[in-house]
């Protein structure tokens, strides 16, 4: 039988499979609520500032690992916040090369204040002996594959010849 549940109680209790319960007189006076069946297909979400998220990662594809999902951390990835930016310069009246140009810039002093900061805490590190930290802007890794090196060398399946 097709239908919700209200539907295939009435169906049991007209061919006698079923005696009438107790609810169902209540439940035709107020049926549930039916929703709306979806032709199964999943709506893409679009935030307003992923034109410039897409933009930004054009401009720095250096920047893409920075875009992991980090579940721990409170900080936005810098796509995000070099979006939000762009998004409240135009809403101030600017234009919108002029705000990913300023936004860009600032991304930039950023960037350079933050390896500086990590330089001056690696000479720190170093004077006083200690190990230093993490590097917290690794290089990012190359799209090349490392050659694959042999497992097992096909020269021992081989036949020895007869001499």
């Amino acid at each position: 039988m097709r239908g919700d549940l209200l539907t295939k109680m009435r169906k049991l209790v007209k061919g006698l499979a079923k005696p009438t319960p107790a609810w169902l007189k209540a439940m035709e006076e107020a049926p549930p609520v039916k929703f709306p069946c979806t032709d199964g297909k999943v709506k893409q979400i679009v935030m307003p500032e992923d034109v410039y998220v897409k933009k930004f990662f054009k401009k720095h594809p250096d920047s893409l690992y920075h875009d992991a999902v980090k579940i721990s951390s409170f900080d936005p990835p810098p796509a995000r916040v070099f979006a939000w930016r762009v998004l409240e310069l135009r809403e101030h009246g600017v234009s919108e090369e002029e705000a990913m140009a300023l936004a860009d810039m600032e991304y930039q002093a950023e960037k350079k204040a933050k390896k500086k900061a990590y330089t001056e805490l690696k000479q720190i590190s170093r004077l006083q002996g200690k190990r230093p930290p993490p590097n917290p802007h690794p290089k990012v890794p190359s799209k090349r594959s490392k050659p694959r090196r042999k497992i097992c060398s096909v020269d021992r399946f081989l036949q020895p010849e007869d001499t």
